[in-house]
């Protein structure tokens, strides 16, 4: 644990209005950083925000925090089911601010989707991350998961 407090607020349906974009914009350019041509990764934006945000409203389930360390705010973490069932949960996006990294708060903010995926009923939980992002590698690693699946690909 952090020496500071770390506190997931939900955010509001505005607050989810206003992260949307910017969130998205960050999702389809880590794709592209990933290998995704850039259509690509546009469409895979607008799948992902077709499936969780029609309209642009989060849909029923999927819990969208703020991460505030005190008063400040200090990134996101987007947490929600697969599907009906329940069971296997998805971290589907965490953001710790370039100015709160290093500080252990994506390791305390982990640790709290965990409790909360659990709260949930879920008996598993899950996540992304591209092969570029070493240092979330190594903090997932730390937190005991393991790849369950790897994707490769290579330019031509």
């Amino acid at each position: 644990m952090t020496a500071e407090r770390v506190e997931l607020v939900l955010k509001s349906d505005a607050q989810v209005a206003e992260w949307l974009p910017v969130a998205m914009a960050h999702y389809e350019q880590a794709r592209v950083e990933a290998g995704d041509s850039p259509a690509q990764a546009a469409a895979g934006r607008r799948a992902s925000e077709e499936r969780f945000f029609p309209g642009g409203r989060i849909v029923e389930g999927q819990l969208l925090h703020t991460i505030r360390l005190g008063v400040e705010d200090a990134g996101w973490l987007w947490i929600g089911p697969w599907d009906s069932e329940g069971s296997l949960w998805w971290v589907w996006d965490l953001m710790v601010h370039p100015e709160f990294r290093r500080r252990g708060i994506a390791r305390d903010a982990m640790l709290a989707a965990e409790r909360i995926a659990r709260e949930h009923g879920a008996t598993s939980l899950m996540l992304n991350v591209f092969a570029f992002n070493e240092g979330a590698i190594a903090l997932y690693e730390a937190l005991g998961y393991h790849p369950a699946s790897i994707h490769m690909a290579k330019p031509l």
